[in-house]
Order: structure tokens, then sequence, then C-alpha cells
């Protein structure tokens, strides 16, 4: 890429306001302006989203569903809906897909847009102004965008005028813009590598601009580097387009072709789980299952399911196998199953956060830290046991390895 070009790129961040809270709204006008949390509702819930009318209360995502109601006792709390929430997610995104020449989904309620070289043809600023009105009225969501010359530049811009507010960091002025802001409103710096800084005496992302790039690697290793790039509003990562046929998968081709229907589900359970784990690992979340069954014959059929956002092991398992059953033909053998996951995007744990309690939250992850030590097929769900993947000999070993999908 020339140097012209990438003085002239201009990027705009599009996030939705406090989205779940958003979606409830557009159901109950009657929770408009009044404080609501969303999450768990059980005596071990946690909270997944929150208005802004409970924020200053200190409430916050994440957080025990029992201290919130201590701290905001007046907040109404709604259990949350994925399937609802998931459907304006891909409302949303067909309407940006309509009018954006190139953009990509972070997550399920942020977008990036790629509008350089526009600028020859219209405003790249009043561009995203009129998009985001359109968004907010076929939707009724509300929304922000900041428009800079990065990705990191832009998403910060976005996160300082929310709630529906507008930026646009124009260019030179992104040390200007940066430099007073906490260390924590960069992207790259989460809660520990924030509170290492702050115990350094660094507070102020100018602070963490002065310090020498080598100093940071130094103490930070290969993050510092990136650190040091994003205090400096530098951010040279492209947007990489957004294409629902993003997917992982994997299959198992059997030594020999069978009819045992409680291996065949228990194998499907063990396939599911490690893709999931796959998903987690790289933070990601998916809308769409996929389970295929070769036959005896070769004959092959597949069925599919649009779900709602998540990556947990159990919802996952159990769609396939219900797909699984609507596929399975009793009286033919099976020569391969195989399942995938497609319609990928970013996204964290906290998607999951409806139902989950804290003491679930944290099972899963110290699951998926032993996993990450010992191998993805260490830990499963004993449905998985008495897969026939688990009792083929050495020579039947699986024909493919978990993919990722071409784009």
């Amino acid at each position: 890429m020339s140097n012209h070009l990438k003085e002239s790129r201009a990027v705009v961040h599009l996030d939705m306001d406090t989205f779940f809270v958003s979606v409830e709204r557009t159901r109950d006008r009657r929770l408009a302006g009044k404080p609501l949390i969303i999450g768990g509702t059980g005596g071990r819930g946690v909270v997944a989203s929150c208005s802004y009318e409970t924020r200053k209360f200190g409430v916050r995502s994440g957080m025990p569903m029992k201290m919130a109601r201590r701290l905001c006792p007046d907040a109404t709390i709604i259990s949350g809906d994925h399937e609802l929430y998931s459907n304006y997610s891909h409302t949303v995104t067909d309407i940006i897909r309509e009018d954006a020449p190139l953009f990509e989904k972070a997550s399920i309620d942020e977008f990036y847009v790629d509008m350089t070289g526009m600028d020859r043809f219209f405003g790249s600023f009043q561009w995203a102004r009129q998009l985001s009105h359109r968004i907010t009225h076929e939707t009724g969501l509300p929304i922000s965008f900041g428009l800079a010359r990065n990705k990191t530049v832009a998403k910060v811009a976005t996160t300082e005028v929310k709630p529906q507010g507008r930026a646009h960091i124009v260019q030179g002025q992104e040390q200007p813009f940066l430099d007073p802001l906490h260390v924590r409103k960069l992207p790259a710096v989460g809660e520990k590598t924030g509170a290492f800084l702050s115990n350094l005496g660094v507070r102020k992302i100018r602070g963490l601009r002065e310090i020498p790039r080598d100093v940071l690697v130094r103490i930070l290793g290969k993050p510092g580097a990136t650190l040091h790039q994003r205090a400096q509003g530098i951010d040279p990562r492209p947007i990489v387009p957004y294409n629902e046929r993003k997917s992982i998968s994997t299959e198992r081709t059997f030594g020999e072709d069978t009819i045992d229907v409680r291996g065949l589900r228990a194998t499907l359970i063990g396939m599911t789980e490690r893709l999931a784990f796959q998903l987690r690992d790289s933070e990601k979340l998916t809308a769409c299952i996929t389970v295929k069954v070769r036959y005896a014959d070769f004959n092959t059929m597949t069925r599919q399911a649009r779900i709602p956002y998540t990556a947990v092991d159990s919802v996952l398992s159990d769609k396939a196998l219900a797909l699984f059953d609507q596929l399975y033909d009793r009286r033919q053998r099976v020569r391969l199953i195989g399942v995938r996951f497609s319609h990928l995007i970013h996204g964290g744990y906290q998607i999951n956060l409806f139902q989950d309690t804290q003491k679930q939250i944290r099972l899963y992850q110290a699951i998926d830290r032993m996993k990450h030590r010992f191998g993805a097929g260490a830990v499963m769900r004993a449905s998985a046991f008495g897969g026939l993947d688990q009792r083929r000999t050495p020579q039947n070993k699986d024909s493919r390895s978990p993919t990722s999908g071409r784009r």
C-alpha cells in the first residue's frame, strides 16, 4: 500500500448503544429512560448488559446480579433473549451491507467500515451520519460512530461520544485526542495490563506514548510493541471483509460403515465440543450450525439451522444432535459425519451470561484452561464418551482435522 493511501485512510466505527437494553426497549417502550439490567435472574446470575441509568450506581457487565440489585434496587431485571438480539444484529448487518463499500462485523453490535477514497464522491462523515440515521429509523436502535484514519482511533472516538454521539478525528489530531485519555481507553489494554501500567505510574495514554518502544517490549513482551503503536494513534490493521460463509468444520470418516446410533451421537458431541473450544479460543461466536451425514452408498445429506450467537458446548451439541436426528435414516449404514459452524463473528463469552451463573462461567473457563494445557479432547461431557472415533484402531484415524473455512 502506498504512503499516500495510508495517509488518506478513512475508517468508520459503528457501535450500537447498550445493544441488548435498546432491543428490549423497542419491545417495551415503557422501559425507556428507566434503569434496566439484563442477565441471569437467579440468585447466582450475572449481569450481561445494563442501561446508562444503572451505570451511575456502579452497575456493570459481568457483575454478580446480587450485587447489581443492591447497588440499584429500583432497576427492572430481564433474563434476556438470545434469539431476539441475534435477529436484530442480522437486520443491522443487512442494512450496512446494502450501503457500505467494505465492512467488517467486529461483534454482534459493532462494525468497521472502510471509506477510504470515498471523500472524492461525498463526505465520509456525512455518509456515516446518514447510515446511522437509517439504522435507527429502520430498527429503532440508537447508534454511535467515530470516523478516523484507523480502527483504534475510530473505536476510541466512538466510546468517548456514546450514547448517540458522532465524532470525527481529523488527520493529524490523533495524538492530541488520545493523549489526555486513560490508558484503559485503548482497546489493546485489558484489565490486567491497565493495572500493571497504573502500578508503574502510567495512567494516561500520553505517558504510555512517551515510553520507548524497546522498554515496553522488554516489560510486556510482544504486546508492548502493539501498545506503543496504538498510543501513537497508529493502527495498520485492514478492514476484514465480512462474509457469513466464514466457518470452521470437522469430519469423521469411519473405518467401517456403522449403524451404531449411540456411538454416532457420542462422536458428534465430541466433534462439536472440540469446535466450540476453537470458537472460544479464537474469541468467536457462531450463528449457524450444519450437520452432514454420508451413507455407505456415498449419498450425502446436510441439515442447517440458524441459532443465536453462541460458543457454548451444551447449546451447540444439543442443536447438532437435533439436526442429526432429522437426518439419520436408520435403514442405512453411515460412512461419515461432519459438523460446521458458520456466520462467525468476534465475541467474548459475555454473550452467554443470560443463563449462566458465576460458578458455571468459572467452570467453563477452568475447562478451557485444561484443554489448553492437555489438548482439546482432554475434558468433555460424559455423553461424548463411547464415540466411534475413540474406539477406532490406529489405522482408522480422523480423515480430517478441524479446519478454518475459506472466505
